[in-house]
């Protein structure tokens, strides 16, 4: 048997933010393969590219855009999927990254980004769970945290912050709403060929010494 086999969610249905490329775009094709629906967020661009593979695998899917840079638009962003249906999946794509040494990081780069990779997150979660909670239904939480996590990286302050409160955060729920059937849990990629990490792919030095660290000598493509 093969392992997709055992991994099936037919009637499910999926919310997936930053859904319009890379990881995000793959998890919302992986989750329409397994048998979900899936409404595809796309921040600043359409995720209708995504959709469309997803509706040729036989699966319902809906583009939704939103920026969660700006606040409340997270919480519009949920209300406006529970118009198609409740998900009994959040996935917690949606990320950004802005590099800069720390003596010179601005604030406006500092609060864009810990809006986008965690007060937005966080709001998407609170509502998920709330509509799970008061509906008595059981579903999961998947949050994208990050190496840096735990290793913190180097000219990427707020990233770094942003994700080890995502990693936290994803603990918290956890135990709080494990009683309830819910389960939250997180992902911690490396390094992997997206938009996020072109600065590094293409900074010479950086690139090289990225790659001596990882054992298989490579970028991850997905």
């Amino acid at each position: 048997m093969k392992l997709l086999d055992q991994f099936q969610l037919p009637g499910k249905t999926a919310l997936v933010t930053g859904a319009s490329a890379g990881i995000g775009a793959a998890v919302a094709i992986a989750l329409a393969e397994a048998g979900a629906d899936v409404i595809c967020h796309g921040n600043t661009r359409p995720a209708e590219k995504t959709c469309e593979v997803i509706t040729r695998l036989g699966r319902r899917a809906f583009a939704l855009q939103a920026d969660l840079a700006e606040p409340g638009a997270a919480v519009g962003l949920f209300e406006r999927a529970c118009q198609h249906a409740v998900p009994d999946i959040l996935v917690n794509n949606a990320g950004v990254i802005r590099r800069a040494n720390a003596i010179e990081y601005t604030d406006e780069d500092w609060n864009q980004v810990l809006q986008v990779n965690l007060n937005s997150l966080w709001k998407l979660s609170q509502s998920m769970g709330r509509a799970l909670i008061e509906s008595h239904r059981r579903g999961k939480i998947i949050n994208l945290a990050s190496l840096l996590a735990f290793q913190g990286g180097i000219t990427v302050p707020a990233y770094a912050a942003s994700k080890g409160a995502v990693a936290q955060l994803t603990k918290a729920l956890a135990n709080e709403w494990a009683a309830h059937g819910i389960n939250a849990n997180a992902i911690a990629p490396g390094y992997i060929r997206t938009d996020n990490t072109l600065a590094l792919q293409r900074n010479e030095s950086r690139n090289r010494q990225i790659l001596e660290r990882i054992p298989a000598g490579r970028w991850r493509t997905k």
